[in-house]
């Protein structure tokens, strides 16, 4: 029975005009799907969609550190003079982080004001209570801190509110507190090297005065204020007997000329050598010997210890420079913020861009709705 039901030319009929119509349903419905859309988003962005209005602000970050004394670096000049770029990405990072928000909520209560119910729900938070997470990302939508591909060095600044006060206060306040975050950086640096400067300073103090103690001390143990000039002054003397004791020996071979070896005056004359000679070993001795202990080993260690000292010396000047010099930078501004555009106050909503969302939204609809039609169209030719 239900064969011959099959095998009915009815049947087939109506499978025909099923096929027929189907495409041509599938695009009505298409059409009428988007001019439905349409007509949703123009109701929501030209009546439903709440105005936000735009502060904008552009700053720089100088250095204030920057010595006369240093070379001109060209690539600087190419890069803004004193402006890093490095202190303009980390200024922004901070403006979008979770503690600029935290700040930024206890000072101007922005959960209350993104929350409001007065406005559209789909821009406002649907929550004052709504977690951070979803808190943060809310507030990275409504505010922009980018650097200007165009204008290198520039931060702008762009921060979205339902009321032109609350987008001033908002990019007021991220102007403030990234020149306060930027100088505290500094100053917290500064103060780590002032920390770090003083231990060294004491070091080196205590260093000078260990050095100068043993230098006093092998003073009075050797008994000399200064070995150098003791050991100058033994090197005049044998100088001296070398130079009597070759006086002595010409005048002793001039006599011999005219007296005997056994003459009472060439006695004389050896007796006088003889004295010299044993004079001028003694001195030798105590400025020389291989024995050591003698002036030049007491000088060469006195002159370690002298060395030492001076060394010191210079190392605690240094470190008292140092010192000076950290405590200067640490109580004044090493980076400074300035202001290209101070933050607008708005006149007029920018944001939602009503016309061009509409436009975009119905061109983005009508475009499917013809890709719809198009593959129904296609259908409909391979079942013909």
């Amino acid at each position: 029975m239900i064969d011959r039901i099959r095998q009915h030319p009815l049947p087939k009929f109506f499978e025909r005009v099923r096929d027929r119509l189907a495409p041509h349903l599938v695009r009505r419905r298409a059409f009428q799907a988007a001019l439905v859309a349409i007509v949703l988003a123009v109701l929501y962005w030209g009546v439903i969609a709440s105005d936000r209005y735009v502060s904008e602000a552009d700053v720089v970050v100088d250095r204030t550190d920057v010595s006369g004394g240093q070379s001109i670096d060209f690539s600087a000049l190419l890069t803004g003079g004193g402006r890093s770029v490095y202190d303009l990405m980390l200024m922004r990072d901070h403006l979008r982080s979770v503690d600029m928000l935290e700040k930024l909520d206890a000072r101007l209560k922005l959960r209350a004001h993104y929350s409001d119910w007065k406005r559209d729900p789909l821009a406002r938070m649907w929550s004052e209570d709504t977690e951070q997470e979803f808190f943060y990302k809310h507030y990275l939508s409504r505010v922009s801190i980018e650097l200007d591909d165009a204008a290198v060095g520039v931060l702008r600044i762009k921060a979205q509110a339902y009321t032109p006060e609350m987008a001033h206060a908002i990019a007021s306040v991220l102007v403030e507190e990234g020149e306060r975050f930027m100088n505290e950086i500094a100053h917290r640096l500064a103060r780590d090297q002032v920390d770090f400067l003083e231990k060294e300073v004491d070091r080196m103090s205590e260093r000078l005065l260990k050095a100068r103690r043993a230098m006093v001390d092998f003073q009075n143990a050797k008994g000399f204020i200064s070995p150098q000039a003791a050991a100058e002054s033994l090197g005049t003397i044998v100088s001296r007997l070398e130079g009597q004791l070759t006086e002595l020996k010409a005048k002793r071979e001039a006599m011999l000329g005219y007296l005997s070896p056994s003459a009472p005056d060439i006695a004389l004359i050896d007796l006088e050598i003889g004295a010299i000679v044993k004079q001028l070993r003694a001195e030798q001795a105590r400025l020389t010997s291989p024995k050591g202990g003698t002036l030049n080993r007491t000088v060469e260690e006195f002159q370690r210890l002298e060395m030492e000292t001076i060394f010191a010396q210079d190392v605690y000047k240094t470190a008292l420079v140092a010192l000076e010099k950290g405590r200067m930078e640490a109580t004044r501004n090493l980076k400074k913020v300035s202001i290209v555009q101070s933050p607008t106050l708005p006149q007029y909503p920018l944001e939602p861009r009503r016309i061009y969302n509409i436009v975009v939204f119905t061109l983005s609809v009508l475009m499917l709705a013809a890709i719809v039609q198009l593959l129904a169209a296609i259908v409909r030719d391979h079942k013909d």
